[in-house]
């Protein structure tokens, strides 16, 4: 029935098309409306016109013509400027989206269509138990021209099989369902072996995730054959990889707002590469996942790395492999089970008794200093590659060098202040040869300069207080002992196990090193020699579990040059090529498109402000001292780079006090603080 209130000379006609999801076509619905009635009182209305008894609580107004959600259903038809020509949509906010997660493993879920792109991301990873939801976006597939024609093979081959998560809306990922835990608080996966916890410990959690899906998503998932690798998108270049990133969606739209429709294909990805707090009590699906798209990286050529360090990665992930079909993994003790108010009331009693006190002390007395004899090379044009050794002495954050020991207490020969220098290993173990490179910013560009180390101990010591350096920080730094035993671990790892017994029948040893390794070494060596390398690297690792070999692998990705740097095609202010511009997460990197060569390094730590010129589309950012940059994105939308640099600095002022889930205002920060 029409209101008569609502008849009158103010008063039109307003035609709104209602989705009727199980029906073959929309229902096109007149209402007669006039300029004053609220968004409140239109659904009102056209609910009474439909005549249909049902439960429209989950459906909104979407406006096509100007491309946004009618949510604000106080606001008057007036405020938002509809008139008669307007053509609207009731449709419900909660749609089916295919979401492929880093394991190239799909699921089906509801997710909110009208919500910021970032409120959805964080109800999804509700639904599938991963914590840290603002390091993870949305991203579109890339279509690659060369291999349209075979897109259907790729799907078939890698989508095998969609997960349904199809559940409710109201308890689909809704921020009141405890999703990460059970309402005892009681992890939801095993401590040890990362598999989901027994029945007995779970059964009060809401969580929609069955056992059999949380395998799915908290355990490693083998490649199946070569041919997948083969048709998946590998970028060649520089430029490629910068294509890689055009297709973020911006977090502070709604997928609706961007072009995504009902059963539409997006990447779910690890966008910010700060991945804080990683616990594996808690992270079964996380950690996994994590490995996952570090896998996925590396076996696609996204990153670079040496032949050794692939065959250091091909064996995790054999072990890995492994130990995921293993029928051991899969066995829980419930005599194992730790409460969770001991275990917390234990670390306060350690914390309260002062159990770490001398090694704060420590480190805040001891005034560490590494001096040795170390080999230098500068690298010139047309010149061989030939080191001199000199004595080397390394104090705050700045490389001294003199003649030798006796010159020491002199003048050094130079000193070189590493805060804001480049890092990058030039390590072969098999060969011993320790390196370390080093790209020092000057005014003009970048100082290559390469030192190299006599044994992997002398190396570790050094690389570590470079590492630390880089960021500004001294080896009075207490992360500083654990730096050189990752970087110990990570050379024992790669160091070939020459005297492991090896099967003489390969061909019958359940391995398929073309599904370890990138296709470029697959071309490079025979099946049999690399099954035998990779089972020899293998050795190394034969005893260690399956989180802690999920976390090396993790953090051997980390340890590497090109880790966590997005590139983007990008123009500079007054210069008329184009150029690359690496955003890492501390740092921005102008880089020579011709070359790969970086020019200029500009960390976070001196970035006084950074905005966005809409109209131009251009981003402008000073630093200290006096330094100023603007450029233009060619590869993608500045939205994109913005968002990058907004939540990387966000993300490294995170704190242990922080909340599992981020409200509207910290994502206003997490972006910048801009719309």
């Amino acid at each position: 029935m029409t209101h008569t209130a609502a008849v009158g000379p103010a008063s039109w006609e307003l035609c709104v098309t209602v989705d009727q999801q199980n029906e073959a076509e929309n229902q096109d619905v007149i209402i007669r409306v006039s300029g004053d009635l609220h968004i409140g009182g239109v659904i009102f209305r056209l609910v009474e016109q439909i005549g249909v008894s049902r439960d429209w609580s989950d459906y909104a107004l979407w406006w096509g013509q100007k491309n946004f959600w009618l949510l604000k259903t106080h606001w008057t038809l007036d405020k938002y400027g509809i008139q008669a020509n307007a053509k609207l949509f009731f449709t419900p906010q909660h749609k089916l989206l295919r979401l492929r997660l880093p394991n190239m493993k799909t699921v089906r879920l509801k997710v909110n269509f009208s919500a910021l792109v970032f409120k959805a991301v964080l109800e999804v990873c509700r639904t599938l138990n991963i914590r840290r939801p603002e390091e993870i976006s949305l991203l579109k597939p890339l279509e690659d021209s060369a291999k349209k024609k075979k897109k259907k093979d790729v799907k078939e081959t890698i989508l095998e099989e969609i997960i349904n998560l199809e559940t409710p809306h109201g308890n689909s990922g809704s921020l009141a369902s405890p999703g990460l835990y059970s309402k005892t608080m009681t992890p939801m996966y095993d401590p040890v072996n990362g598999t989901p916890a027994s029945a007995t410990i779970t059964w009060f959690t809401d969580s929609p995730l069955a056992e059999q899906n949380c395998n799915i998503l908290a355990l490693a998932q083998p490649i199946s054959s070569p041919e997948i690798l083969n048709k998946m998108y590998q970028p060649r270049t520089l430029v490629e990889k910068a294509k890689l990133n055009s297709g973020w969606l911006d977090s502070s739209r709604s997928l609706m707002e961007q072009g995504i429709q009902e059963d539409d294909l997006l990447l779910l990805r690890f966008k910010y590469y700060c991945f804080f707090d990683l616990n594996p009590k808690y992270d079964a699906v996380r950690i996994n996942q994590l490995f996952e798209q570090a896998r996925w990286a590396i076996l696609l050529g996204e990153i670079d790395c040496t032949e050794e360090e692939m065959l250091m990665f091909a064996a995790l992930q054999y072990h890995i492999s492994k130990l995921s079909r293993s029928s051991e993994t899969f066995e829980l003790a419930e005599d194992e089970e730790t409460d969770e108010i001991e275990a917390a009331l234990s670390n306060l009693e350690v914390a309260l008794e002062g159990g770490k006190s001398n090694k704060i002390l420590e480190d805040i007395t001891d005034i560490p200093k590494l001096a040795d004899n170390l080999k230098l090379f500068r690298p010139k044009k047309l010149t061989l590659k030939a080191y001199k050794q000199y004595w080397f002495v390394f104090k705050d954050t700045s490389i001294s060098y003199f003649k030798n020991k006796d010159a020491g207490h002199g003048e050094p020969i130079e000193k070189l202040n590493l805060k804001g220098c480049e890092l990058a290993p030039d390590v072969n173990v098999s060969q011993k040869r320790f390196g370390i490179k080093l790209l020092i910013p000057f005014a003009e560009g970048m100082n290559e300069i390469y030192l190299r180390c006599d044994n992997e101990s002398q190396y570790a010591k050094w690389m570590a207080a470079c590492i630390l350096a880089s960021k500004g920080k001294t080896m009075a730094d207490s992360s500083y002992r654990s730096e050189v035993q990752n970087i110990l671990s990570f050379l024992r790892m790669k160091n070939r196990n020459t005297t492991a017994q090896v099967p003489s029948d390969i061909e019958n040893v359940d391995i398929k090193p073309e599904c370890l390794v990138s296709p470029k070494y697959t071309k490079k060596y025979k099946t049999k020699q690399l099954a035998s390398r990779i089972l020899e690297a293998q050795q190394n690792i034969s005893q260690m579990p399956l989180v802690e070999a999920k976390m090396r692998f993790i953090q051997a990705w980390q340890s590497l040059p090109e880790f966590g740097l997005a590139y983007y095609i990008v123009r500079f202010k007054d210069i008329k090529k184009d150029e690359l511009l690496g955003v890492s997460y501390n740092r921005l990197i102008r880089i020579d498109m011709a070359t790969g060569d970086p020019v200029t390094t500009w960390r976070y730590s001196n970035m006084k402000q950074w905005n966005v010129n809409w109209e131009i589309q251009q981003v402008a950012i000073e630093f200290d001292p006096n330094i100023s940059v603007a450029f233009m994105c060619q590869s993608a939308s500045c939205k994109v780079v913005h968002e990058y640099i907004g939540g990387y600095i966000f993300l490294s002022t995170r704190s242990k006090d922080q909340n599992e889930t981020l409200d509207e205002e910290l994502f206003h920060k997490l972006t910048g603080g801009q719309e």
